[in-house]
């Protein structure tokens, strides 16, 4: 597979998920992602995972998760010849993402009102939780507060558990995700260079298309409604014999094809279920006579029978039951790398989930040590390579850098 990014350096400053996964997916595409980070300290991932030994190290799971592929160098923004080195970089660089608190970079002199200077096809992609302006632009962020600010807490679970949050970053990823598609496009454009502004908050209500427009359209504020498809039924999650699974017969017809499977062809012209509302408004006891049917076989037995018939339904998987199944185990999804500088076993990472070509993008180099790259890239500077020299950005005195209150 041609790598479509194979030609761009990427520049990544940033921290824990949302920017590290845009550059996950970058780098995936072929891009060289460099990640930049404070010496000693890194990326506050290094240190983040359910492995106490492996952050100890700075190699926590969390960093593991989607930094491979990627390049580390260390460099403190606070010093002069760093900052001088820094710039050297900005000059070769394609792609600058970082996720600071907006006004850290301009404190360092080094946002993108000073670096379009350096290097005028520079593509800056800012990652925050709110974004660049407004009231809200200097608060602090992480992916819970935006799951409540957002609404998407007040959907999740039932009437008696929601606000429930999610059980993965999703505002983070969906961050990460929105940025490196902006990245992307911008790469594209007839003429290089421009700033992203990138708001978690914004990203994040940008893909609730369905709950939202209930309300602006329909006047009908969203509500938590558990494992039930409120736009049909039966469509949700049932109880089998040994397992629940998800059954998705949004079409009339596949509804009288599961009534008949089950056994229960009654309730086809029962007046309670006869129509599409009918069943809406009935769908607590019409997931009732189902169950009580559904309880006679496995739940592997009916997936297999619906979706033979034309009925949608999965069973409901575990994390590792679902890794472990041969539909992903055989698929190429996840990567295992041998040789992880820092880790002393195997270690297995997923990649992006799409092909191209029929192959899953994947990168050969394991997720970095902190530092590991620094003499490469900075010998790569001066001695061959992408041989530049630094534009004046004014005075760097008196800068105050990034700390790890400052994270979008």
């Amino acid at each position: 597979m041609t790598a479509p990014l194979s030609n761009i350096r990427v520049l990544d400053l940033s921290n824990v998920l949302a920017g590290p996964f845009c550059g996950h997916l970058l780098v995936h595409m072929g891009a060289e992602v460099i990640k930049v980070e404070p010496p000693a300290k890194g990326d506050l991932a290094r240190e983040l995972g359910a492995d106490a030994a492996l952050n100890t190290s700075k190699m926590g799971v969390s960093f593991l998760a989607q930094n491979a592929g990627k390049k580390s160098v260390t460099l403190n923004l606070k010093d002069s010849e760093d900052t001088a080195t820094f710039l050297k970089l900005v000059k070769t660089a394609d792609v600058l993402v970082e996720n600071f608190r907006p006004g850290v970079m301009a404190r360092l002199r080094l946002d993108y009102a000073r670096l379009r200077h350096v290097n005028p096809r520079l593509i800056y992609c800012a990652i925050s939780g709110f974004g660049q302006t407004g009231a809200w632009a200097h608060r602090p962020a992480y992916d819970q507060i935006i799951q409540g600010m957002s609404g998407v807490m007040s959907i999740t679970g039932d009437a008696e558990s929601a606000p429930l949050r999610v059980g993965y970053p999703v505002a983070d990823t969906v961050g990460g995700l929105t940025a490196a598609f902006a990245v992307a496009s911008m790469l594209n454009a007839p003429q290089r260079g421009g700033f992203i502004d990138v708001s978690m908050l914004h990203a994040t209500l940008g893909t609730m298309g369905w709950a939202i427009s209930n309300w602006l359209v329909a006047g009908v504020a969203p509500t938590p409604n558990g494992n039930e498809n409120l736009t049909s039924a039966p469509s949700g999650t049932f109880r089998t014999r040994d397992a629940p699974i998800n059954i998705a017969a949004n079409k009339d017809e596949q509804w009288r094809i599961l009534a008949r499977h089950i056994g229960r062809e009654d309730l086809i012209d029962n007046p309670n279920y006869r129509t599409r509302e009918d069943r809406k408004r009935n769908r607590h006891a019409l997931r009732a006579e189902i169950e009580a049917a559904l309880a006679a076989r496995p739940a592997e037995a009916w997936v297999d029978d619906f979706n033979a018939l034309g009925v949608p339904a999965g069973k409901v998987f575990s994390v590792p039951e679902i890794l472990e199944h041969p539909e992903i185990a055989e698929s190429g999804l996840v990567a295992r790398f041998d040789d992880v500088p820092g880790v002393e076993r195997p270690v297995r990472v997923v990649r992006p989930g799409f092909r191209i070509d029929g192959e899953v993008p994947a990168v050969s180099a394991p997720p970095p040590a902190l530092g590991q790259h620094t003499e490469e890239i900075l010998t790569s500077l001066s001695v061959g390579g992408r041989q530049v020299g630094v534009g004046s950005i004014g005075d760097r005195t008196g800068a105050t850098g990034p700390g790890r209150s400052d994270e979008g």
